[in-house]
């Protein structure tokens, strides 16, 4: 059987970790990359040298991009799966957060994504088997979450353009997909200043999420849906939102977001 391979950003902990772990046992070779470079080489010698390459990347600068995807694909020999998981959250009040956080979030969850597809496009296209692009996205994304503003607009945007990216890619044989779980118990959600993780609270692990991400990888290219929400709470939101009428859909929200 061929080996596949699959390129993680924020692979360093958290969902990436897992994810990285899952795919390895699975038996795919695994690209590590993060700005943590210590993180990922430890990653790297727990799961096997033959099995995993780490690398330094900053999503946020598309040289980079460049440079890191050229050495996984000269090192694994194909890429089979682009996982965009690198991302910030900054939460609480808009007006409190300081323009430079809201601006690091556009960066690191926007264009972090945007230079990976832009960067990966090729070799995605060379996979003669058909290629993915697996972003991670949010339940954030299903609506605009108060105190998590930026954010939520950030994941706003991967969704739409893994909708329209999915479309427009498959005339190159490639599929494009995005997670969608609520909170995730990892750092990005330590001293998270929402109400909505209050009410809420966190029920998925990182490995809840690699499991989603492992089946976006491997379900049937043609009937694999470009959504995929985690757990019963997104999922819930995800079918609800496009059954009720919007003011409902406020009101929820807006009880959601409430302290």
């Amino acid at each position: 059987m061929r080996k596949k391979n699959i390129f993680i950003t924020g692979a360093g902990a958290g969902i990436g970790a897992a994810t990285a772990r899952l795919f390895a046992e699975a038996g795919w070779r695994v690209g590590l990359f993060d700005r943590d470079f210590n993180a990922v080489t430890m990653l790297a010698r727990e799961i096997g040298h033959d099995r995993a390459m780490a690398g330094s990347l900053d999503v946020g600068n598309p040289k980079q991009w460049h440079s890191a995807l050229d050495g996984f694909v000269h090192w694994a020999g194909s890429l089979d799966v682009l996982l965009n998981n690198a991302g910030i959250l900054y939460s609480g009040a808009f007006e409190q957060t300081t323009l430079d956080d809201h601006s690091r979030t556009m960066l690191v969850n926007v264009n972090g994504v945007l230079n990976g597809c832009h960067s990966a496009f090729e070799h995605l296209k060379a996979n003669q088997h058909g290629a993915r692009v697996i972003n991670l996205s949010s339940a954030s994304a299903i609506y605009g979450q108060s105190n998590l503003a930026s954010y939520s607009a950030s994941k706003f945007a991967v969704r739409g353009l893994t909708e329209a990216l999915d479309n427009e890619w498959r005339n190159h044989n490639i599929r494009v997909m995005d997670i969608m779980p609520m909170f995730v118990q990892t750092a990005m959600v330590t001293n998270m200043d929402a109400g909505s993780i209050k009410k809420m609270g966190v029920h998925l692990s990182a490995e809840d999420v690699a499991k989603v991400v492992y089946k976006a990888a491997t379900a049937n290219r043609r009937l694999a849906p470009t959504h995929w929400p985690v757990g019963l709470t997104s999922k819930a939101l995800y079918h609800l939102s496009g059954m009720t009428p919007d003011p409902l859909n406020k009101l929820i929200n807006r009880w959601l977001g409430q302290h």
